[in-house]
């Protein structure tokens, strides 16, 4: 199965554990996701994020509606923690989020390694694309919250 890595940065001026904490909850995934995906937690509240536990999404991607499932697999605040998809569209999707501290700010990256069926002509005609949108949303609404 080819994997394919999604790799991001950028720098927020708050202090890593700020920027941690908007992390820790997982609702907060909810502003950082583009409304066109219809994205919401359905996870009862709260959720108390730690390695193990699992959150329920349900998002719609192309006309379909879609459920995920997530572990978390590492949680290191205010450093990094890692998700893995359980269940979903994809047959591999392992993202590692880091926040270190950098010029009196955070430099966040989010490094994503996934696989899905169709390889790379998927990823080529469709999935790198919304991929990209998916993230470039997500830092530009990180930017409105914690300003920079």
């Amino acid at each position: 199965m080819p994997a394919f890595t999604l790799d991001t940065e950028h720098w927020l001026p708050r202090q890593p554990e700020d920027v941690f904490d908007f992390y820790a909850d997982a609702f907060n995934l909810e502003q950082l996701t583009p409304p066109w995906l219809r994205f919401e937690v359905v996870s009862a509240a709260p959720v108390t994020m730690q390695p193990g536990v699992e959150i329920d999404y349900r998002l719609r991607l192309h006309g379909v509606t879609l459920k995920w499932r997530s572990r978390i697999t590492v949680w290191d605040p205010p450093h990094r923690f890692v998700d893995e998809q359980v269940r979903g569209p994809y047959q591999q999707w392992v993202h590692e989020h880091t926040f270190t501290a950098h010029e009196g700010g955070t430099h966040v990256r989010d490094l994503v390694q996934y696989a899905m069926l169709g390889g790379w002509l998927a990823d080529r005609l469709l999935v790198r694309r919304d991929l990209r949108r998916i993230f470039a949303y997500r830092q530009q609404r990180l930017a409105e919250i914690f300003g920079g």
